[in-house]
């Protein structure tokens, strides 16, 4: 849940420490230096120096030698009439290292015409070529060419094809195979691995032990960890750690890292840590994954314990562990911690193209600090997509939908490559707006002009347009039209839409199809018999409720937190357990009546029934929010802005109550409910009383 005190004391120690380590150990790095006596050339000429004077075949190996591809090229075709298989190897060698493809097909043309009978090496070469530079319809031209082939051309090709993910055709080079070594098996294995074939590869691991003339490398091993991982076989990723003890590999860094992911990745934290800790020398790869694992598990405070004895080992940090971390802060919502580690990224430098700083901007959107998030974008050189979606949904999710759209045709102009998340951002900023016509543009737009296909997140995006402004019968109509099945996400939003409109004929189509996909979701339950109550349906009221004792559906309880020089402080509806309880209570009676006296009203017809927010009816003003509004209030200094995080949607009585307070306490209230961001400020909040 949430961190506890000493665990952010102690990172953030570890933090400030950081940047004396940092500039102690980088002063004493050493700096690279030219030798003070370059190398000469491996050849020379007594009576004249220039290599393009000397024999042909020199020129090109100087040519190879300076990495000058096309020069060597150019004076292969021109000067040299029977080159050596060596100088041949030389200049497809750079061909290689340079993924040059065109030139290496100069030089294959030039074998060809010269007479030079190329062996089982060179062929290779160019196989080898032809294969990392993607073009594999050549390479098999060539392969089928070849008078020659050795185990290196089978396993050339079969490489080439997995990787570019042709695995049908890989294996069957890989069946007809003459003879195989270690590699053959590898290549295959982990090319089913790379393209999420995880159950073949592991099918042919076993077909591989069966085979007794072949003992599993770290590679091999490492690929079929990948493969149990994939398929989260906790069972399997034992069996091949008891293997690995046997062969004598227990010891090896790539093996102990794909270890530790197969059991990080089967939920089996308490092995992974056990492997950690008995890895010696933990890299950068191990001390990420492991942080990442407890992150993604839920285990925060380990996360954090884990991440801040990270920041203790010396070990710089990379993207990968600053982009977990920063992601695990915009989970928890943990807007402090996230720009503590924002400030050790600008003090030991990071690469602003990388997906950390795209990690970055979804942190800062995230947490609500949206202006924060627009400083670190206009800071990136050329933000990518991920930047860009980020801060358009937090455009949209913060009130400020017309930014959003702005942002997005900037996004348009700037090259980048669309795909189907950043709509859902663009058609959220609509309907946050009321924007409904314009909304129905972008998503038509999205395969008339953009040539993309629509997704079932943005089918659920336009239904909430429509049936938000009332307009049912297109919502319907485009309901009746999808290429696939409504989901969860479609129906709970025309099932809001309802609500909002007391549509309860449709609410109950709506509310039946979210019954057969998810029956013990509460939040269905509670929004029907609220719709049927605003009706005056009083015994559907009681069916709906009945029915979710039958079902045992629980409600869930409404739960508000703050967080107050950092510690995070929870709040339930009628909460007396805070030791300022009194002075909460005190202050929210003593602004009640400031607010009636300046016009507010309980809106009491919702407390009765609009149980989804809260659980107890008769506490109107002691919804947990409010609560915890009241406690930033008089726990922080006059002028400064408070920000409550809620787990359910934020009722309308409190809703109107806060933007009451915001004016009468002279404060920016930022709510951040189950959908979106209110920032109230003078008694007005963001959404423009439209969420």
């Amino acid at each position: 849940m949430k961190p506890k005190p000493l665990h952010l004391r102690r990172l953030f120690r570890s933090l400030s420490l950081r940047r004396c380590r940092l500039s102690s150990s980088f002063s004493s790095q050493t700096h690279i230096t030219q030798p003070t006596n370059p190398q000469k050339p491996f050849f020379r000429s007594p009576e004249n120096n220039d290599p393009l004077t000397n024999r042909p075949g020199e020129s090109v190996e100087y040519f190879c030698q300076q990495k000058r591809l096309k020069d060597a090229v150019q004076s292969l075709e021109k000067q040299v009439h029977r080159p050596s298989a060596s100088l041949y190897a030389a200049v497809l060698q750079l061909c290689i290292e340079k993924r040059a493809l065109d030139e290496g097909k100069r030089v294959h043309s030039h074998i060809k015409g010269s007479g030079f009978a190329p062996g089982v090496f060179i062929s290779n070469k160019i196989l080898d070529l032809y294969c990392k530079c993607e073009s594999i319809s050549d390479a098999r031209k060539l392969f089928d060419e070849m008078g020659e082939r050795d185990v290196c051309s089978w396993n050339t090709l079969i490489s080439g094809y997995a990787k570019m993910g042709r695995v049908s055709e890989a294996r069957k080079l890989f069946d007809e195979m003459p003879k195989r070594d270690n590699f053959s098996w590898t290549a295959m294995i982990s090319g089913y691995v790379k393209h999420k074939s995880p159950a073949d590869a592991l099918e042919l691991y076993r077909l591989m032990q069966r085979n007794s003339n072949f003992a599993c490398n770290k590679f091999t091993i490492s690929s079929v960890l990948a493969a149990s991982a994939a398929i989260q076989s906790l069972r399997l990723g034992k069996e091949i750690h008891a293997h690995i003890t046997r062969m004598g590999l227990d010891s090896d860094a790539v093996v102990w890292s794909a270890l530790l992911d197969v059991y990080g990745k089967c939920g089996s934290l308490n092995e992974a840590k056990y492997i950690f800790d008995r890895t010696v020398g933990n890299d950068i790869v191990s001390w990420t994954t492991m942080i990442d694992r407890y992150f993604g598990d839920g285990k925060w405070e380990e996360g954090l314990s884990l991440f801040s004895d990270f920041l203790s080992s010396g070990i710089k940090p990379n993207e990968f562990t600053f982009a977990g971390v920063l992601n695990a802060c915009a989970h928890q919502t943990a807007e402090e911690l996230g720009r503590q580690v924002h400030g050790l990224m600008m003090r030991i430098g990071f690469d602003p193209s990388s997906f950390a700083a795209s990690a970055l901007v979804h942190m800062y959107t995230k947490c609500g600090s949206v202006e924060r998030a627009n400083r670190v974008f206009n800071w990136l050189p050329k933000p990518d997509l991920v930047s860009y979606t980020s801060l358009i949904n937090g455009y949209a999710q913060n009130g400020q939908p017309h930014e959003a759209l702005k942002l997005f045709d900037s996004l348009v102009k700037s090259g980048n490559k669309l795909d189907h998340v950043t709509f859902v951002g663009v058609l959220s900023a609509c309907t946050h707006a009321g924007l409904v016509d314009k909304g129905l543009e972008y998503f038509y737009s999205i395969t008339e002009k953009h040539g993309l296909s629509h997704t079932s997140d943005h089918y659920a995006c336009v239904v909430d347009l429509l049936s938000r402004s009332g307009r049912f019968k297109e919502a319907e109509d485009i309901i009746k039209k999808m290429p696939m099945k409504p989901d969860k996400f479609l129906w709970a939003s025309l099932l809001g839409g309802c609500r909002i409109h007391g549509n309860y004929e449709l609410a109950e189509r709506a509310a039946k199809s979210l019954f057969e996909i998810e029956p013990e979701n509460a939040a269905t339950y509670v929004t029907l018999a609220n719709i049927y109550a605003t009706a005056g349906k009083w015994g559907e009221v009681a069916n709906v409720r009945k029915l979710m004792d039958e079902r045992r559906v629980v409600k869930k309880p409404g739960m508000s937190w703050i967080n107050i020089k950092k510690k995070v402080h929870v709040f339930l509806v009628g909460d007396q357990s805070n030791p300022k309880s009194k002075e909460i209570f005190d202050f929210l009676g003593e602004v009640s009546k400031r607010m009636k006296e300046e016009g507010y009203v309980p809106h009491t017809d919702y407390v009765l029934h609009d149980v989804e927010e809260e659980q107890k009816e008769q506490n109107l003003f002691y919804h947990s929010e409010k609560l915890a509004v009241a406690f930033g209030v008089i726990s922080t200094p006059e002028g400064s802005s408070i920000k409550v995080f809620k787990n359910l949607r934020t009722c309308v009585d409190c809703h109107s109550a806060i933007k009451f307070i915001s004016s009468i306490v002279e404060r920016k209230i930022i709510i951040r409910d189950s959908s979106r961001f209110h920032c109230f400020e003078s008694g007005k909040c963001s959404c423009g009383d439209y969420w």
